[in-house]
């Protein structure tokens, strides 16, 4: 659980891509906690500003305006909302503090920070749920689709040409409660199931939520990075319903960096959600993260194999719509650039390589020594 000293403040933080659904999740908070106060940041994408709102049931506290113009969205947030969160926790007036992040922003900027702290324990608050609020209607879409934020109407800055499912899903796939309003389409339905950490707690409305086990605290830190994480080691659930589909891709050996190139688009195209690790022979001492929803797939090293003792493998987790079916496609291409046993007999799993034609994706070929 996020480390907390006694007497700190309980956080919720509300997340998700729909204003609507995310402004009527945490007017329910405000309902169930009274005694709370809500920091609410929104995105006044014609000023290009971060509007940040701290309000309880006296009302309006304060307003302050942060101007972005040249700033990562995502940083600003971060870098306000962190210190808000100390302050009012300080203050000790309120018994938990609602955090509405702006539509798009995810959970896990402000928990990291907190979790990374050197001393966490000396914060004036910790985070007790993470919450993330959708519209049911077109869930499916939302989730496993290729439609783009400006397409869909999410406050963002000019130029933001993210999917929506991109921003989307890794929002579902860290929260510990999630909150779908209204009818959810029968995709939408078993996208979440599929898609949810395990053990989330899923809702129809915000009516549901009981706040006496959000004050306790839902918020594990660690099950929550581990879920989340490019290597996952453990068993992964694989459901198969009626709506999607679930891929567990796993080997023992790396990749083809040329074969990999070669079949990426076969990988990458498609209605899905595909995250994992991939290791590359041309690139032995790197934990390559595949992280893809909705067509738009980012690929890059993001740490370093060995830590914690476990040697390297590639494993991605696919989830697709069954209108969209392309597991068989997606599996040949995986395997297809997995080493062969005669290059392991001919060359080892370690290849030494100046170029490997990934430069575009993964930077420079690191010394394998």
């Amino acid at each position: 659980m996020s480390a907390r000293s006694m007497g700190s403040t309980p956080v919720h933080l509300v997340t998700g891509i729909d204003p609507e659904a995310m402004a009527a999740t945490t007017i329910g908070l405000q309902w169930d906690l009274p005694e709370a106060v809500v920091v609410q940041h929104r995105i006044d994408a014609d000023r290009q500003q971060l509007v940040r709102v701290v309000s309880d049931v006296t009302g309006r506290l304060e307003e302050e305006v942060v101007d972005l113009e040249h700033a990562c969205v995502s940083c600003a947030i971060r870098e306000d909302m962190v210190p808000t969160l100390d302050r009012l926790g300080q203050i000790g007036r309120w018994s938990g503090i609602v955090a509405h992040l702006a539509a798009g922003a995810e959970a896990s900027q402000v928990c990291r920070v907190t979790a990374m702290s050197s001393a966490p324990q000396q914060r004036a608050f910790h985070v007790a749920s993470v919450v993330a609020a959708f519209e049911g209607e077109r869930l499916g879409d939302v989730l496993l689709g290729d439609d783009l934020l400006e397409e869909a109407g999410v406050p963002t800055l000019p130029g933001d040409d993210r999917g929506l499912a991109e921003v989307a899903v890794p929002i579902l796939e860290y929260a510990d409660l999630v909150v779908v309003r209204g009818r959810r389409d029968p995709v939408g339905h078993d996208a979440v199931r599929a898609l949810a950490r395990p053990g989330a707690l899923v809702l129809r409305d915000g009516s549901e939520i009981d706040a006496r086990i959000l004050q306790q605290g839902l918020h594990h830190h660690g099950a929550t990075e581990s879920w989340v994480s490019e290597v996952r080691r453990g068993v992964v659930p694989t459901p198969q319903t009626d709506q999607v589909w679930t891929l567990d891709l796993t080997a023992d050996r790396p990749l083809h960096p040329q074969r990999l190139e070669e079949r990426f688009e076969d990988l990458g195209v498609g209605s899905h959600r595909a995250r994992g690790c991939l290791w590359v022979a041309t690139r032995p001492a790197d934990v390559i993260g595949w992280d893809g929803a909705g067509g738009q797939h980012r690929l890059g090293p993001v740490a370093a194999w060995g830590a914690g003792g476990s040697g390297p493998l590639s494993r991605v987790v696919v989830t697709g719509r069954h209108d969209d079916d392309r597991r068989a496609a997606v599996r040949d291409a995986f395997h297809d650039c997995l080493l062969t046993d005669a290059e392991l007999r001919s060359r080892g799993p370690r290849w030494e390589e100046h170029q490997d034609g990934l430069e575009p994706w993964l930077g420079p070929i690191r010394s394998v020594a």
